[in-house]
């Protein structure tokens, strides 16, 4: 400044000398002065107004103090901005305003990091983020994700060079990728946590800081301790949590990723549920090879756990992906399809490979808990399913009912061949009821606990026979025919038994076939008498205590079988007592008026030995009925006591009294009372 100075001294002096030359023209020195003056004043403005410009310019601009909140209020203000320029596009560059780059480092220093173990699980028992940040945090994330859309929609003049938006667009980008991946973790943690009982552990916090004044636990609240408590009960705060983070993540081109992680960790969740409950994954090979004991405890875990999942985990699950998904109902459809399928299709393959086992009666009961159990939640999955699945599952689901179904018709139709093929050559001692005949009726009587199911088990399964034998007839039937043959079926099915009865029915015929063929084998007709009144009066008896049975046998069927059994009563009667009375009878005893004392004496021998056996042995003989036992003593005595004491009385005189007496009258009528009460006790003498 200084060298420019002297400069317009010397300047001036040059002019100077050079007016004095001219002062021959006095009216051109002056303009001509006075021209240079203005100049001389425009040359002092320019150099005052650069210096004022240097000065400006070393003078460092005021520093603006942001915060994640104030600058989240300033970026709201350009997105405005962007939102604006869009509808009215401008030629020139829209600058960047400084508080853009701050954000984006404010907000990168906000993003905290999850301590991961070895198996990529978070440490902590905790969400990172707590309550009052998480809300913020959704926020800057959406922020960051509606200025990247905006940037990368901007355009640009065809003649802008500037590299400013491309490295912005990075900036934004790289912290949208580490926000995004922040949040994954922070989805995936709180996915992972026993989301559902967190209302349970903060009741058994309450408790345990309660202890010192403790207080009875009602029944509802022991179910703490039950496997089935994991209900789905999710907090509002949780539930919100997830529900924004779902929503932010989409929001910014991160669903793939989003969902991936939901059904990792509810499938991951719901395979701990099952396995909670007792389930297992089992596969075909391994359910074919069980023990028959084994396989019945993992019958009793899939009905548990099929009944929990129908009722209570699906319908969980299904709230669960609406409540996280709230805004993209098709997302939540999709996930609560997909794991209600997998799952689903793994109980299905259970059921299945238990109706391809080895078939025996003794699995009925437990195939037919199985049937019920899918037979009566059919109708709550139905409701569940989504669209995406429905025909799919529907139909696993029929087929396996009607796999089971079929199973248990083989089951207890297997009955029949147990029956067919007891051919035991050995009789049962004592004329006791026979153990085939307690097994079929204990089985029969269990079985028709399940009576309704049966029946329907047997009437789908025969119309399935029916549909495949009489198929092509039916299609070449006229319709107004085929009315009048339904009509006709319909008639004709309410006037006979149901196919259950008829089965049943024919097992009972089976049996009887069976008893008669083994009564046989027993050499005393007396004893197979009793062997047909034991087994006869115990088949009776447990059809009587059972209504199912007694009404699919009938009235008719009772009344025949009590008929059978007066006659096996009336042949042992005939064949042991008949005979005895026999001892006691006129022929021979008397001659010309005069009773004959040899035959006499005869007589009372032959009845004495004959007793004496009849006791010997019968006292070993088994009536395990106390009724019948009863029936049996009192009708023995009603025939043998009275005649016995009318002989006795009438023919005792003819004896000489003193030792002959008591040699041919051994017994008197008090006695044989007594030894007829020791019959049927099975007791073997000595």
């Amino acid at each position: 400044m200084e060298e420019e100075k002297k400069n317009l001294e010397k300047s001036n002096n040059a002019d100077a000398s050079e007016a004095l030359v001219t002062e021959s023209t006095p009216k051109a020195a002056i303009q001509t002065q006075k021209a240079e003056e203005a100049k001389e004043n425009e040359i002092e403005e320019d150099i005052q107004e650069q210096i004022d410009q240097e000065k400006v310019e070393e003078t460092p601009p005021i520093e603006i103090h942001y915060t994640i909140e104030t600058a989240s209020d300033e970026i709201d203000k350009f997105l405005s901005t962007l939102t604006n320029n869009d509808d009215h596009q401008t030629a020139s560059p829209l600058e960047i305003p400084e508080v853009v780059w701050r954000f984006l480092d404010l907000f990168e220093e906000k993003i905290p990091k999850h301590d991961l173990g070895a198996d990529g699980k978070a440490k902590t028992s905790t969400p990172v983020l707590a309550e009052e940040d998480t809300l913020l945090f959704l926020d800057s994330v959406d922020r960051v994700t509606r200025l990247a859309r905006k940037m990368s929609e901007m355009k640009l003049p065809e003649n802008t060079s500037d590299q400013t938006y491309g490295v912005l667009n990075n900036r934004i980008g790289g912290v949208q990728q580490r926000a995004m991946s922040f949040l994954e973790d922070e989805f995936r943690f709180i996915l992972d946590q026993d989301i559902f009982n967190l209302d349970h552990k903060k009741d058994t916090t309450k408790e345990n800081n309660q202890e010192t004044d403790p207080k009875p636990v009602a029944e509802s609240d022991q179910s703490a301790e039950d496997p089935i408590v994991n209900t789905p009960r999710i907090s509002l705060e949780v539930s919100s949590w997830l529900n924004k983070m779902a929503k932010v993540m989409i929001s910014g081109g991160y669903e793939s990723e989003c969902v991936e992680i939901y059904i990792i960790a509810r499938r991951n969740a719901f395979d701990e549920s099952l396995n909670n409950l007792g389930f297992e994954k089992i596969s075909l090979d391994d359910v074919q090879k069980m023990h028959w004991d084994t396989l019945e405890r993992e019958i009793a875990s899939w009905i548990t756990t099929f009944s929990q999942c129908a009722n209570v985990y699906f319908t969980g699950e299904q709230k669960l992906a609406e409540v996280v998904f709230a805004d993209q109902p098709m997302i939540a459809s999709s996930l609560f399809s997909n794991l209600i399928r997998g799952v689903m299709i793994q109980l299905l393959n259970f059921a299945e490979a238990l109706a391809m086992t080895k078939r025996s009666a003794e699995k009925l009961f437990k195939v037919l808990d199985m049937y019920e159990c899918l037979r009566d939640n059919i109708p709550a999955l139905n409701a569940l399913v989504p669209d995406q699945c429905a025909n799919e599952l529907q139909n696993e689901m029929m087929a396996a009912k009607i796999r089971l179904g079929e199973a248990a018709i083989f089951m207890f139709c297997d009955l029949e061949n147990s029956i067919k093929s007891d051919m035991a050559k050995t009789t049962v001692p004592g004329g006791a009821v026979h153990p085939l005949t307690r097994y079929t009726m204990n089985y029969l009587k269990y079985a028709c606990e399940y009576k309704n199911t049966l029946e329907q088990v047997f009437r789908e399964h025969w119309k399935i026979e029916r549909t495949d034998s009489s198929s092509s007839s039916r299609q070449e039937t006229e319709g107004e025919d085929q009315s009048c043959d339904n009509n006709n079926n319909d008639n004709n099915n309410a006037s006979q038994p149901s196919p259950f009865a008829q089965q049943l029915v024919s097992v009972m015929d089976l049996l009887d076939q069976n008893l008669d063929a083994k009564s046989k084998m027993y050499k005393d007709v007396s004893l197979s008498s009793i062997f047909m009144m034991n087994n006869g009066r115990y088949i009776l008896q447990k059809i009587k205590g059972s209504v199912e049975i007694h009404e699919a046998m009938g009235d008719t069927w009772c009344r025949k079988k009590s008929s059978d059994l007066r006659n096996y009563h009336k042949t042992y009667q005939r064949e042991t007592w008949g005979r005895l009375l026999g001892c006691l009878g006129l022929d021979g005893l008397m001659a010309n008026g005069k009773v004959v004392k040899p035959v006499l004496k005869e007589k009372f021998k032959s009845f004495n030995s004959m007793f004496d056996e009849i006791h010997r042995t019968q006292s070993t003989w088994v009536v395990s009925d106390d009724q019948l036992q009863s029936e049996l003593r009192v009708s023995i005595s009603s025939v043998v006591i009275p005649a016995y004491r009318s002989f006795m009385g009438r023919f005792s005189q003819y004896l000489d009294p003193g030792r002959q007496t008591e040699k041919y009258i051994k017994y008197q009528p008090e006695d044989i009372e007594t030894y007829i009460d020791e019959l049927f006790d099975g007791k073997r003498k000595p």
